[in-house]
């Protein structure tokens, strides 16, 4: 009599063996009809799984995440099936769930078109309705590989083939179609309600340039038509807000393919830049950072004792002077060791607070470039902070405080944190990556703070927290990290004086808040819609005559609030005032001036915003009040 505990604590017992699908059943009907698969014991099966002994269970339906997940992987057979039903003589390959969706890679004799891809997935609409039965099969490998050369699927047989001997393979029926799968998948394919074929990709068969190019087709699903809907709706946002169309548009920056991957930064851009690094210069400031500046090329001797040539040489620039090998430093650390070296340090000089805008060089396939979301050159807010391993816990805190306030003043107040532990390719003893990770662990504990473990996720010298941004769209961007490294410290000479005169290692905390501004900057500008709050807008007012006798008055408004600090500038063509208007509200500046006869008489402004309100009359001295509070409430870090 099997015994059957619920997520609640509630055990229900049955008179023998029970399938997920069943116990549903005996809670309810709503249940039973949603129920896409289960969680027996932590491992994730389908519905038909009988349970045999005592066991917990959860029933996963669409509104888990697990459930989530099981609907896109099962829409990527339902993908194949169509493919093979309109096309027979395609092969299918693999068809993974990927972030928000799936794709299933296929060889055929010619390429897909996008005719192709409406006709299969009206099929795949066809086939979901028809509602067949997903039903899993067991088979010995060998005969499995047999199985699907005698049906034409040679990548089937093959990916089976490489299986070790001995195993059994499980196979997934619906209708006439057999796919090799794992699974779990829903019980059947009128479950599948919500998804949508998405794009046409070429891959390399198992992603090796020397096998056949394959047609990969990209799809999304959904537990329900309303979230596909809402899911389509933020992609259209997400193609409208795209920075480096908003970038062209508002002219910040550009690329060009003598420089793959690195930033041609105009005065627009620049200016949003300066503002940001301004401000952080201030927050560093403030909160006892010494700021520094490390050379942009070391021997390949400190990259090798650092430990970066063994576990990142690949992604490294590398040149050459007078027969020595130099690296362009894809990071800051080492540098900052060198400062902390020179002179001897005591335990009263701890913590020691280094930052640096730091320029660094990454060698990143030129495939994976994407705009200033993924580059080759690109600056830091990078600092290390050198402390004992007694102030860790109070360094970290401090450090998650005050990541928090930066990110409310960009605009970010939901803040994800993931803590990485020990990747596979790493330095240093197990005991010293015991007691980092057990540190940063317990900092986030003190905190308060839900955290997501990432196990092999951290870098190769220690364990780091993560600290992902969530946008206006939910998309996910991290973006702040906090790393605690042992090992760096040690193998570069690092050391201090102990208060018992003894010569001791220190700890080393690398941390940063926004990475790498180039891609804080492409967020930023997405979140907002190149719409930027008016202390970061490149321009934060525009004085505009409405013909050329205002013009020397606009010129003047312009030229005093200048002299106050404020980015103004003069409009005074002979243009109608509705095209100046409509020009700049395009540029997304936040105020517009307007300035006519009257406004020169009251020596006023009359003040409108890129959103069309109409302030009416300020005098110059109340409309640099409003700007002043605007581009002061921000920027403290505090």
């Amino acid at each position: 009599m099997p015994e059957i505990t619920l997520p609640d604590g509630s055990r229900r017992q049955f008179p023998g063996p029970v399938t997920v699908q069943d116990v549903a059943a005996s809670i309810g009907a709503g249940l039973a009809k949603a129920a896409l698969a289960g969680r027996v014991d932590g491992r994730l099966v389908d519905t038909s799984f009988e349970i045999d002994h005592d066991a917990s269970l959860a029933i996963v339906t669409g509104r888990d995440e697990d459930g989530l997940e099981v609907i896109r992987h099962s829409t990527a057979h339902l993908l194949a099936q169509a493919v093979k039903s309109l096309f027979p003589t395609a092969q299918v390959t693999i068809g993974p769930v990927v972030e928000s969706g799936f794709y299933y890679d296929f060889s055929f004799e010619r390429p897909f078109t996008p005719d192709d891809l409406a006709a299969i997935e009206k099929k795949m609409t066809e086939l979901a309705e028809r509602d067949f039965t997903v039903s899993r099969s067991v088979m010995p490998r060998d005969e499995a590989v047999e199985y699907f050369k005698g049906i034409g699927e040679a990548y089937k047989a093959e990916i089976i083939a490489s299986i070790p001997q001995g195993e059994h393979i499980s196979l997934y029926k619906q209708g006439d179609f057999v796919d090799l799968c794992r699974g779990p998948h829903v019980p059947s394919t009128g479950r599948l309600k919500a998804f949508k074929l998405m794009k046409i990709a070429g891959a390399y068969w198992r992603g090796d340039s020397r096998n056949e190019m394959l047609q990969r087709i990209y799809g999304t699903a959904w537990a329900d038509p309303k979230a596909l809907k809402d899911y389509l709706h933020k992609l259209e946002e997400a193609e409208k807000r795209d920075h480096r169309k908003i970038g062209r548009q508002l002219d910040l920056f550009h690329f060009q393919e003598e420089a793959p991957g690195m930033v041609f930064w105009h005065e627009k851009g620049w200016t949003i830049w300066q503002q940001i690094e301004q401000y952080m210069r201030g927050v560093l400031r403030r909160h006892g950072y010494q700021e520094v500046r490390c050379p942009l090329i070391l021997d390949t001797a400190l990259w090798r004792r650092s430990g970066h040539w063994d576990n990142f040489k690949e992604n490294m620039f590398t040149t050459e002077s007078e027969s020595r090998d130099y690296a362009v430093k894809p990071m800051n650390c080492p540098g900052h060791v060198q400062i902390f070296n020179q002179g001897i340090k005591s335990y009263r000089d701890l913590p020691l607070r280094l930052a640096e805008f730091g320029s660094c060089h990454r060698n990143e396939p030129s495939g994976s470039l994407h705009g200033l979301m993924r580059v080759r050159a690109f600056v830091q807010d990078d600092a290390h902070i050198f402390c004992t391993e007694d102030q860790i816990q109070g360094e970290v805190s401090d450090f998650i405080d005050l990541l928090r306030r930066v990110y409310a003043d960009f605009g970010f107040t939901d803040i994800l944190v993931k803590l990485s532990t020990r990747p596979a390719k790493r330095v240093g003893a197990e005991a010293v990556w015991d007691r980092a990770e057990a540190a940063l662990e317990q900092a986030l504990r003190d905190k308060g703070l839900e955290f997501q473990l990432q196990p092999g996720e951290g870098a190769f010298y220690g364990p780091k927290i993560e600290f992902s941004l969530r946008d206006c769209l939910d998309r996910v961007w991290q973006c702040g990290t906090i790393q605690l490294d042992f090992s760096m410290p040690e193998r570069l000479g690092a050391e201090y004086v102990a208060e018992d005169n003894a010569r001791r290692v220190p700890v080393m905390l690398h941390r940063a808040i926004l990475g790498s501004m180039e891609r804080f900057i492409g967020i930023l500008i997405e979140h907002h819609a190149g719409q930027f709050p008016t202390w970061l807008a490149p321009v934060q007012a525009v004085t505009m005559s409405i013909t050329d006798r205002q013009a020397a008055y606009a010129r003047e408004v312009a030229e005093s609030l200048e002299n106050q600090g404020f980015r103004v500038a003069p409009d005074l063509r002979n243009e109608k005032i509705g095209l100046k208007i409509r020009e700049h509200t395009l540029q997304r500046v936040p105020y517009l001036l307007v300035i006519g006869e009257r406004e020169v008489e009251n020596r006023s402004v009359a003040v409108r915003t890129r959103k069309g309100d109409d302030l009416g009359a300020m005098s110059i001295t109340e409309f640099a009040a409003r700007l002043r509070q605007e581009s002061v409430r921000l920027g403290s870090g505090e």
